[in-house]
């Protein structure tokens, strides 16, 4: 699969690594102003893909940034001992981009429809995070040492609430002026792989929606006012992209030659205006299984004084 067909189905790549993956592919060389790192652990690969300037940027359809992909198999296994250890790694790297001082107020908020199972993980992961700035505000003799002020919300989506996500969490900002906000968002994955094997971190903000091509208000430093980290975790892919990868397959299989097949997959999906999605029939388990491991890793981040035991005593 290219760039062209991408372009032509109107599909943007919410992940970064694969969007490099992609071009590098195409050139054979290293993107200019894409800088790479990786590190490894027992279960999970971690990729921290730099793009560092303006041309990058445009080559790689993403805002100039730093994008942390942990890629873990294992979360798709019931092994508590491993999905331990892949919250952990994500929230040594969920700290390295907070850098803030342990006073400073945090906004967590979770997009996405909460009755649609694929697109609830930021609401979910809400439910399990540990809110504490009204403590600070009214019981701060609750409170134990090497905790922060975070407070916490799930805004729903314009077809639930009429109201553009990006105003209601503006509104949010204003009034508690948050010095960071951490959104979680459900994205689409170009590679079937990595649905809920795959999370993403993004010192650039989201666009909710862009991966499946129903593009939002931004959630960035721009649209509002203040830092925005962004952690995302892709439960969908396009049906169009499953069917150019078959016939690629086939192609490949039989020999011959493929021509330029996205008229004929726009064809199959219009009734569905070419934005058909594609989800696991045990997504309920996963959306459960990632939001636990996000929520696991923000509440460590944000809260080093408390040990995962002492979460229950301050979860309501």
């Amino acid at each position: 699969m290219d760039s062209k067909f991408l372009n032509k189905m109107g599909i943007t790549l919410d992940l970064a690594l694969e969007a490099r993956e992609i071009i590098r592919g195409e050139t054979g060389q290293e993107i200019p102003g894409v800088r790479m790192d990786r590190e490894s652990y027992d279960n999970a690969n971690v990729t921290i893909v730099h793009i560092e300037d303006e041309a990058a940027q445009t080559i790689m359809g993403k805002p100039v940034g730093t994008y942390v992909t942990v890629e873990a198999p294992v979360i798709k296994q019931n092994n508590q001992q491993a999905h331990k250890e892949v919250t952990e790694i994500l929230a040594e790297q969920l700290k390295k981009m907070i850098d803030l001082p342990m006073e400073s107020n945090v906004l967590i908020v979770g997009l996405g429809n909460w009755n649609a199972t694929p697109d609830a993980l930021g609401p979910r992961v809400v439910d399990k995070c540990l809110v504490t700035r009204h403590l600070f505000n009214y019981a701060p003799q609750e409170l134990q040492g090497g905790m922060r002020p975070v407070s916490a919300l799930a805004p729903g989506v314009l077809g639930l609430t009429g109201i553009e996500t990006a105003e209601i969490i503006r509104g949010v900002v204003e009034k508690t002026r948050p010095a960071l906000i951490i959104a979680i968002d459900s994205l689409a994955a170009r590679s079937v792989e990595r649905i809920s094997t795959t999370i993403q971190l993004a010192d650039t903000g989201i666009n909710p929606g862009s991966g499946i091509g129903n593009k939002r208000a931004g959630i960035n430093q721009e649209t509002m006012g203040v830092r925005v980290i962004a952690i995302g975790v892709p439960t969908v892919t396009l049906a169009a992209v499953i069917a150019q990868d078959a016939i690629e397959k086939y192609i490949q299989s039989t020999g011959g030659q493929l021509g330029d097949a996205s008229l004929a997959i726009k064809k199959v999906l219009e009734p569905f205006g070419g934005n058909l999605t594609v989800t696991p029939k045990e997504i309920d388990t996963l959306i459960e299984d990632t939001a636990q491991i996000i929520a696991g890793s923000i509440n460590m981040a944000m809260h080093p004084g408390i040990s995962p035991q002492d979460y229950a005593y301050y979860l309501h």
